[in-house]
């Protein structure tokens, strides 16, 4: 029962990521197109591929959820690790793409760009939509230690900045149409928007990192040490060696030797492992535990 609340708490996060996604992208593209704000349009591709992501969250959430099968007895965790890798290489083709233009747009004379009460109104409500979501997608991230939410969060977490960066460049463009000598800032739009850009890839690199290394099965520092220092704290464990830690989704899957006196009997043996096995899941919840008893002999 636990185990389905906490899906459908990952499901439903992901579902009302998708949504503002869409309705965001919308409303960008729209103001964008009208006002011919490169700032706005580099949101509404930067929204777009959070859509993308959102989606892609949904369905590496949902997957990821199955239980372990034949072809898969690991279970399917390292779906949620693929798609935010996934994500991340969207994002940076996104951004190599707006710096193109907006290089593009810094080069060429004479770009025409209405600011009206539609450009702040988007961005502000932008805003306000990341910052909502980001916070919900994270804490259920944490919670649930989801790679795949933890991905759309940092995409919402770095749309606050980003709009706020174009909020400053739309800003700029209306100094220059009404105070004389400041003609220059007409280019602050574009500025904004290679601002976005280069603010997404420094994100991306952060997470990227991250997902390759729970795809290489990197274990966390110190956490294996750790275990074997829970484990040597079981009265009647001689040694505990060869600890091994690898991630799949929220799951870490430790195996591990252990070294009891050899006259222990079977079922004293094994109530020492679910001892073990007990004092690892209060330090670390989420991991699938497998035990090697071997016979201690001085």
């Amino acid at each position: 029962m636990a185990e389905q609340s906490a899906q459908d708490e990952k499901n439903n996060a992901a579902l009302t990521s998708l949504l503002a996604a869409v309705g965001l992208t919308i409303f960008k593209l729209i103001v964008g197109l009208l006002t011919n704000s490169l700032g706005i349009l580099a949101e509404a591709a930067h929204s777009a591929l959070d859509l993308i992501s959102a989606g892609m969250t949904l369905f590496a959430v949902r997957w990821a959820g199955h239980p372990p099968d034949a072809e898969h007895p690991f279970g399917h965790g390292k779906i949620e690790n693929l798609s935010a890798l996934l994500e991340t290489a969207l994002l940076v083709i996104t951004a190599l793409a707006v710096m193109h233009q907006a290089v593009g747009r810094l080069l060429a004379p004479n770009v025409q760009i209405e600011v009206n009460i539609w450009s702040y109104l988007v961005v502000l409500t932008a805003i306000v939509v990341d910052y909502t979501r980001s916070r919900v997608l994270m804490r259920a991230a944490k919670k649930h230690r989801s790679q795949a939410l933890e991905a759309d969060a940092l995409h919402f977490s770095t749309d606050i900045w980003s709009s706020a960066v174009v909020f400053v460049g739309l800003f700029g463009v209306w100094l220059a149409e009404r105070v004389p000598g400041l003609g220059w800032m007409v280019h602050m739009d574009a500025v904004a928007a290679l601002i976005v850009a280069l603010i997404v890839i420094y994100v991306s690199w952060g997470l990227g990192a991250r997902t390759v290394a729970a795809l290489l099965d990197t274990a966390p520092p110190g956490m294996a040490d750790e275990i074997s220092r829970l484990a040597n704290a079981v009265p009647g464990v001689r040694n505990c060696h060869a600890v091994r830690v690898r991630p799949a989704g929220p799951i870490w899957f430790v195996d591990m030797h252990v070294m009891m006196d050899a006259n222990l009997s079977l079922a004293a043996s094994h109530a020492r492992t679910e001892e073990i096995e007990h004092k690892i899941h209060d330090q670390y919840p989420d991991t699938d535990i497998t035990i090697h008893v071997e016979p201690y002999q001085p």
